[in-house]
């Protein structure tokens, strides 16, 4: 898949609203040999405000990937919803001090939106990824995973030291 899949042209706009629509699936993630996502259906709406001196685009983001659980190591769908700001100015000069914001030069033709995608995709995820429970309250991660975790659990060790005793017993005297 090549990058020019997900640009919008910058150089023939008009001033005013525009609006584009991409589709993200596996082979969009497949350029990303890092990912913990490896696949994906998602579509990204882009609304772009021309005006002389800049474009506004707001994006939005919705769909569902497939990662692996924190809890069982199995793979589940995790849905996508965001929506964020990215500012285009025109510009010589790059300034990397505001991360909504992006300076390009005056002669370029077009934005390629790939890399924004994929971080604002992660940056959607929650940060503590599980399957989600039944409508009983139970659990849905593998089962023979969940039983291998509780073999391994250490649980709280119910003898006590008597050399912690006795400071205790100091300290409650006290």
């Amino acid at each position: 898949m090549m990058s020019g899949l997900f640009t919008i042209p910058i150089s023939g706009l008009k001033v005013g609203q525009h609006y584009f629509d991409f589709k993200i699936d596996k082979a969009f993630f497949e350029q990303f040999e890092e990912s913990e996502v490896k696949k994906g259906k998602l579509s990204a709406f882009i609304e772009a405000d021309k005006r002389s001196s800049h474009i506004d685009l707001t994006i939005r983001i919705s769909g569902a990937v497939s990662i692996p659980c924190d809890r069982c190591l199995g793979i589940f769908s995790q849905p996508i919803d965001c929506v964020n700001r990215l500012l285009v100015k025109f510009g010589k000069t790059h300034d990397d001090n505001d991360p909504d914001m992006i300076t390009v030069p005056p002669d370029e033709n077009d934005i390629d939106l790939k890399q924004y995608f994929y971080e604002y995709i992660l940056l959607a995820l929650p940060i503590k990824r599980v399957h989600s429970d039944d409508s009983s309250g139970k659990s849905t991660c593998d089962p023979e995973m969940l039983e291998k975790l509780r073999e391994h659990v250490i649980g709280e060790e119910n003898e006590s030291d008597p050399r912690w005793d006795e400071l205790k017993k100091l300290m409650n005297n006290n």
